[in-house]
Parts: structure tokens; sequence; C-alpha cells
């Protein structure tokens, strides 16, 4: 969000009875001298009690919970600057043994010589993979001697809105296909039908984040492939997997996604949402390196080395690196499989039991990542945003939202489980909403138990 001009006059006061200060501060200036440490601690610790609880965020696919050894890992790495790897060598080194392990978890051929950096979320990620296929395109028309100043990008409705921030900020024509209002996803079909020769890459979702469905990424690539061969069209994918790159290798191995796929040239995956890391993480992974091209790549002399980087900011914390690298080891895959079992049980049981309640409609039912939909089956005397405001008071964030343009009548409301969502935070959920629905619609919902416990106790 883009922070504004406010009255400098304009006083923040403090708490306690002034006990540690005893005059307001100006909000948006320096005030002349500072204050004991004790006491702007005490001012800021207050006022974020406002914020609501990570833990009760329904709404998020972000991370809330580490292991405390995680947690001390991300604390002791806090402080260096990730760039500097001069200085920091080992951190650097964990990095790169993350591009390979998440590289070859995506079935990159050992044959490849594939490349990946890490970055602060996948919104970077999919910046730097869609600027590396431009620059593909660019360089293989150029080579035809063909025109470069109309370069599109094809993808759905359904994608993050990152996608159309990079083809605005980076001159692509953006073309938008529609989701179906059946499937809730962008149809395969109508995606590589607006493919032309001017086309830098085709984007699909592992995991769109309005209902959690996957873009049919096999069916894509096989299009594609029909394309190249009947008019020599080479068109790559990016697969968009922030959501279920960290779970899919884990309990859907056999689905074809990723670098097995013949176009499938970049893969993007958040580790601060299933990989199980504090924001901001995330991996963009390039089948070859020949994928990413020099041009874009710059070597930078900071302080005494010679340093490669390819990303869009240039300092960051380290803090988010160790952390990745000790779940992968910590876990295993099998670590990794557990949880993402636990939590795809969790939210089926709670799909299962919204679908229970008469005036609610499951839309997904955690059929890939553990994300449930749901929408009322006919119109009531309140909307799912005024519910959405309803369970707020019991400290559940769940968001109402339209879905995009072709479905944009249906409204959802939305809960990604994520493994601190236990079966006990299920029932008592599932208590509130129903007492949340019963205040708005002032009838008795059957089988609704009014649970003595409020929604922002933690069991």
């Amino acid at each position: 969000m883009v922070a504004k001009k406010m009255n400098p006059e304009k006083k923040v006061y403090g708490t306690y009875s002034n006990r540690d200060f005893n005059k307001p501060i100006p909000e948006f200036a320096f005030q002349e001298e500072g204050m004991a440490a004790r006491a702007a601690y005490e001012m800021i610790h207050e006022e974020l009690k406002l914020d609501g609880t990570p833990e009760l965020n329904l709404a998020t696919f972000v991370t809330t919970y580490m292991e405390p050894e995680a947690k001390k890992l991300y604390m002791e790495n806090a402080h260096k600057n990730f760039i500097d790897s001069f200085e920091y060598p080992q951190i650097k080194k964990e990095e790169t043994r993350i591009v390979n392990i998440l590289s070859r978890l995506f079935n990159a051929p050992e044959s490849s010589n594939f490349a990946g950096t890490s970055t602060i979320g996948s919104s970077e990620s999919i910046m730097l993979a869609l600027l590396a296929h431009k620059w593909n395109w660019k360089s293989k028309m150029q080579a035809q001697k063909k025109d470069i100043s109309k370069p599109n990008i094809v993808f759905g409705a359904d994608t993050h809105v990152v996608w159309d921030k990079f083809a605005r900020y980076f001159d692509v024509e953006p073309r938008v296909i529609p989701i179906d209002s059946t499937t809730m996803v962008v149809n395969p079909e109508k995606l590589v039908e607006n493919v032309d020769e001017n086309t830098i890459a085709v984007g699909a979702v592992l995991g769109t984040t309005f209902t959690g469905a996957f873009n049919d990424v096999k069916k894509i690539n096989s299009l594609l492939e029909k394309l190249k061969s009947e008019k020599g069209l080479d068109v790559p994918i990016h697969v968009d997997a922030a959501s279920a790159g960290f779970i899919t290798p884990f309990i859907e191995p056999d689905l074809e996604w990723d670098f097995r796929l013949s176009h499938v040239k970049s893969i993007n995956v958040s580790g601060h949402k299933f990989g199980l890391v504090y924001p901001g993480i995330g991996w963009l992974l390039f089948k070859d390196g020949s994928d990413l091209p020099d041009d874009l790549v710059f070597y930078v002399n900071y302080l005494g080395n010679d340093m490669p980087t390819y990303t869009l900011n240039f300092s960051k914390s380290a803090a988010n690196i160790a952390p990745q690298y000790y779940n992968i080891i910590r876990l295993g895959k099998s670590g990794y499989r557990n949880i993402a079992d636990n939590m795809m049980s969790n939210a089926r049981y709670l799909a299962d039991r919204i679908a229970e309640i008469p005036d609610m409609e499951v839309v997904s039912r955690a059929d890939h990542i553990p994300v449930v939909t749901f929408k009322q089956k006919e119109k009531c005397k309140y909307s799912l945003f005024d519910l959405s405001a309803a369970v707020r008071s019991f400290g559940w964030i769940v968001p109402a939202y339209s879905l995009p343009h072709n479905a944009q009548n249906t409204v959802l409301m939305r809960v990604v489980v994520r493994e601190s969502f236990s079966r006990d935070l299920a029932d008592l959920f599932l208590e509130n909403l129903k007492e949340a629905m019963n205040n708005l619609s002032g009838s008795k919902i059957k089988g609704s138990g009014i649970s003595s416990r409020k929604g922002h106790a933690v069991s």
C-alpha cells in the first residue's frame, strides 16, 4: 500500500498514565528528543496488539509457526547482509544447496545445468523468471530480424496480481484469459489459442489463491508441443508453484507439472508458505542455466569479491535462508509428507463439517493443497462479507471475496489450513462460525453448539 502524506501536527500519546513519558510525540514527523528504550518498546508493543493474531489468520498462506531451533537460526542470521557472500560465504553455500535440492525435487534432469536463486518471495521470483523469458524471446526475434516492439504474455485470470504488475512494469502486453465459471480455473485450450510468435511465456498456476485449484500444466504443455510441431512456435511455461511447491512433490509425486514437462522452463515456490519459514523467502528455479540470459546477471565487485547477482533488490537479510535449510535437513521428505498429510486431513475434515451446514456449499475440499472454500447456497439475510466481519469478533480472520471475470458473481470464503491449525481449532472455528451465522440470521442453525471458549483461545 502506498503511504500518503499525513498531518505532521498529529500526536501519539503514551500508555500507563504517562509513567514513562509525559507529553505526546509527533506521529508523522521526527521528535526533537528521544525517549527511554522501555517507553518506546511499550508504546509500540501495545499499539501492535491491535493487529490480528497470526495463528488465527485463516486468510494467509504464510507460515506463522517455526520450531524454536529454526527461530534461533533466524535471529542468528538476521543481521547478515546476504548479498555479501565474500564476508558470509557459508550462508551463500546453503542457498546453493537449497537450489540444488529443490531443482531435483522438481525433477530437473541431471543432464541439465539447472540454476536458481533465493528471492524475497514468489512475486520477485515471478518477475525475474518472466524477465528472463522476455530477454530470451527478444534475442530469438533479433536473430530472425523480427520486430521486438510488441511482446505479450499469456496467463489466466486465476493468477496472482504480480503477473499483471510484471506486464505493466516491463511493458509487455498481458493476455489475461477469463477463468472457466465451472472449474474456476483457466481453460488450457483458451490459453494456448492466444499464443503467437510474440508470446514470451505462458503462465500456469499450481494452487490458485482463489480456490487452491491447479491449472492443468500437463495439458498446457501438450498443447504447446502441438503448436511447436505445427507452427514452429517454441514458447516456455513458467509454473507459479508458490503454494503447492512444498506440498505436491511429497503427497502427489506422480503428478506431472514440473521440469519433467518439455516446455516448463522455470518454477517459483514460496519458502514462507508451506516451506514452513517466516516471510519473506521465495525460490526461483530454471531447468537449465541457458534459460537465464547472461545479460541479466550482474557481476558486482563488492567488498573484495566479484559476485554474480540476479535479483530486483540488492541488500537483504540472510535470516530466512538458514531456517529453510534447517527445515529441509530436519524434516526430510518424510517429515514434509507427514505435515502435508496432517494439514490435508484437517482441511478435509473442516470441509466435511462445513458441508453439513444447511446454508453453505463447499466449493473446494482441499483437492491438492489444504485450502477450503465455500459459498452460500442461496441468498440469505446476510452476505459472506457480513459473515467475514462477524467471525472477526471471535478473533478469526477469514476473507470473503468475489472471483475474477467470468465468475465475478460468485462470492467465496476461504480457509487456509496451516500446520498450526489443529483439529481442535477446527472444531472451535466451526462453533464460532455457526454462532456468527445465528447472530446474523436470527435463527438457530441445526447442530450448532455454542462453545464457552472464544476464538482467540489457542489449544
